[in-house]
Formats: C-alpha cells, sequence, structure tokens
C-alpha cells in the first residue's frame, strides 16, 4: 500500500470518478460515463496484455446485448456470433433441447469470450479519449466518506501519484482492494460453498452446435464453444482435485463418457485448472463515495453465466447513477444503487443454485443420495415437458428487467 504520507511525484490530480480494475465491469463503466460526458480515470495494476488475454465467461445474454445497443455501443464492442438461443442438456446420453429465447423483441445474446469484449471495451475507451492507466501499482483508497475521496498508486516509473474524485467505482474483483479498503463491519457478506469442484479446460478443439450440459451417473460435464476454433469443457470433480491429476487422455475419456459422445473430438488441451463452485454478496454494495461493481461485489456460481452478466448491469446502474448526479444534482440513483442491483444479484443468484443443484444432484447421487437425485430429475422432467417451466427459464437466462434501467435509453452522446 502506498503511504500517504509520503511525499508525492505530482500535484494531486483530479477527475470526477476513478475506476478501479480494467475487466468487463470497469471498462463498460468507464465506456458509459465517457458516452454520458462524465471524466474519469481508470487504474489497472496489470498489463494491457495480461487484460487482453485473461479467459473467462463466453456469453453476453440477450439483456446486456441490448444494455449496450441502448447506449450505441454494441456494433463496437461487441464480437463474437448471435446466440441462437438454444441450450442442449443432454441426460444419460439422450438430448434435450431448450430455448432461452423468452420471445421478446431485439437484439438477441452474442457468443462473446471475455478477452474479446475487454479487448474491443478498451479500443472503445481509448479511441473515445479515455484515461486508461495500466501497472498501477500500491492503489490505495483514502477518504471515502468524505466529499473528495484520494486514490493513490505508484506509476510504473516508480513516481507515486495521487488522483481526487467525486466517485470511486470498484471494479477489481473478489480479490481486488477496493473491498478490502471498507472498514470491517461495514458491508455484511453473505457467503455459500456449493461443495462441488469443476475441472477448466481450455483446448484447440471444434465447438459444439449449440452450448451443452451433460448429466451423467459419472458426473456433470459441459462443452461450450469459444471461438470457430476452439472450445472450453467442465468436468465436476471433488473441490480439492488438482489439474495435475487430470492428464490429456483421463481428460478426454471422461468427457466422453459424461457428454454420451465416443466421437467426440479432441484436441491440444491449452489450459486447465480447477475451482470450487462458491456463491457470495456483500451487502450494501457501497460504502460513502466507493460503489463496488461486479466481483467486487458478488461472486455467482459459474451455472447460468451470470457472472460477466451482473458485472454489465451493476456498472450501468452506476454509469446512469453518476450522470443524473453531475449532469442533474440528483443522487436517487446513488441512493438505491445497492438495493437495486442487489434485486437482480439475489434473483440470478437462486437461478444459478437451482441449475447447480439440478444438474450435479440429477446424475451422481454419491454426493447428494437418492432422494435428492429424484427431486433433479424431476425439475429436469418439468424443464422438458412443462412450456410454462420452459418460458419462465427462458425468461431467466435472457436476464429480466427487474430494474426498469437496464435497457433503458440512453442519454445522447456528446
Amino acid at each position: 500500500m502506498v503511504d500517504s504520507a509520503r511525499e508525492l511525484s505530482t500535484s494531486p490530480e483530479s477527475t470526477t470518478v476513478v475506476v478501479i480494475g480494467a475487466g468487463p465491469a470497469g471498462l463498460t463503466v468507464a465506456n458509459l460515463l465517457r458516452r454520458s460526458g462524465v471524466d474519469c480515470v481508470v487504474l489497472e495494476r496489470q498489463t494491457r496484455e495480461y487484460v487482453a488475454q485473461r479467459q473467462r465467461a463466453g456469453i453476453v445474454e440477450t439483456r446486456a446485448v441490448r444494455m449496450f445497443d441502448s447506449w450505441g455501443l454494441a456494433d463496437s464492442v461487441l464480437g463474437g456470433v448471435p446466440h441462437e438461443g438454444i441450450l442442449e442438456i443432454r441426460v444419460d446420453g439422450e438430448p434435450h433441447l431448450v430455448s432461452d429465447n423468452d420471445g421478446s423483441h431485439g437484439p438477441t445474446a452474442r457468443l462473446c469470450p471475455q478477452q474479446m469484449l475487454v479487448q474491443k471495451l478498451t479500443a472503445t475507451y481509448l479511441a473515445d479519449g479515455g484515461d486508461l492507466r495500466f501497472e498501477a501499482a500500491d492503489v490505495s483508497l483514502h477518504d471515502l466518506t468524505g466529499e473528495r475521496p484520494t486514490v493513490r498508486y505508484r506509476a510504473p516509473d516508480g513516481s507515486l501519484r495521487a488522483i481526487t474524485c467525486a466517485f470511486v467505482a470498484g471494479c477489481d474483483g473478489d480479490h481486488g482492494i477496493s473491498r478490502t479498503a471498507v472498514p470491517e463491519g461495514a458491508l455484511t457478506p453473505y457467503a455459500f460453498d456449493h461443495g462441488i469442484g469443476w475441472l477448466t479446460v481450455l483446448a484447440d478443439a471444434p465447438p459444439p452446435a449449440h452450448p451443452l450440459l451433460a448429466v451423467s451417473p459419472q458426473g456433470f460435464a459441459a462443452h461450450f464453444p469459444r471461438g470457430p476454433y476452439t472450445s472450453r469443457y467442465y468436468l465436476q470433480c471433488p473441490p480439492d482435485d488438482h489439474p495435475d491429476a487430470w492428464s490429456d487422455a483421463r481428460v478426454w475419456d471422461a468427457l466422453r463418457t459424461r457428454l454420451g459422445d465416443p466421437a467426440l473430438v479432441c484436441g491440444p488441451i491449452t489450459d486447465r485448472e480447477i475451482f470450487r463452485l462458491r456463491s457470495l454478496v456483500h451487502d450494501p454494495m457501497r460504502y460513502g463515495r466507493l460503489f463496488l461493481v461486479g466481483d467486487a461485489a458478488h461472486i455467482v456460481s459459474p451455472m447460468g453465466g451470470k457472472g460477466m452478466n451482473l458485472a454489465l448491469y451493476d456498472a450501468d446502474l452506476f454509469a446512469r447513477a453518476v450522470r443524473d448526479s453531475v449532469h442533474d444534482r440528483d443522487d436517487t440513483a446513488l441512493r438505491t444503487y445497492s438495493e437495486r442491483c442487489l434485486r437482480r444479484v439475489w434473483n440470478d443468484q437462486e437461478l444459478s443454485h437451482w441449475m447447480t443443484r439440478m444438474l450435479h444432484d440429477a446424475g451422481d447421487a454419491t454426493h447428494c443420495g437418492p432422494f435428492q437425485r429424484g427431486l433433479a430429475r424431476a425439475r429436469l422432467d418439468r424443464l422438458f415437458t412443462s412450456p410454462t417451466a420452459a418460458r419462465a427459464f427462458a425468461e431467466l437466462m435472457t436476464g429480466m428487467d427487474l430494474t426498469g434501467d437496464a435497457g433503458a435509453p440512453s442519454p445522447t452522446p456528446r
């Protein structure tokens, strides 16, 4: 941490918003603020090359696509291809096609890997004259409950810098400095450990025709596109397992068995890691003039693909709230930012938890027992056979408009 008593290399700068973190959340905040005519500075501790290659989420859901479209940014920041609205759930090798199209009009979801979204958000922000500073080390936040917080950091040349601002957007994830700057007890964490691990594998192998989730007695598996020649795979495993225990041969054998596809085409594996499925919500998502956005405020189990999309909705609400405060002197949206975000967060947490339990308990019953397995199978049967259940699922996957804000008309660009 930068010692606030040490002499700065330059006089403090001033801006309206300092954005901490240049991932999808931070770069979306920055682009929307620029569109609103609000000045900001983005600080990122990693290099531009590192940030541009981080591979995580792969689908920008329908409601988020429409949010970008409402700001006039969809064409410039969303690459990838349109998602056809079909999800395959394969149970013991038997395929079931489920629609996640809710029937509403407008642009639909995009299969857009996170690194592609980040690269386009970065290019768009810089082309619009945005101030983005990579390799900002030792970032620290000060006077968050005052009128003008200060953000201090060390520049790549070693010099100490400071920026005063009206607001700080903490977009630096679950392990960033933003949330740690909040005094203990000011936020209430709600955490849940699903007791499930996933081995995630990136490979140069053909993508599936549709995003694929598979239930089998050997455990859960999934296959998602990550480009025209690249796939991301997931395999259920013990949460304390180690990637080295999964040789290439073991990975492909498990995938062929669990996906029910003996002819699955393999390819070079370029990345593998194991992570534990967990969920976390911090309430409120604000402390003084610090506003938490995305993973800095909440983590959602990956089932349902809601993590990155929740971050995009937070960014939209925060940018609109700052715009109202700066241009109209109306702080209503800032005061209600946390409760409006958290309504969507809890809704998506529930969907993710429901899907996680259904698709894992329906397969290997050793961790849940036969009664839970029977319940999970009943949920799957209802999803496949009930039009009402299928419509409800599609609405949740599309991204419900719970706030009345996301996707609302944006201000006229500067």
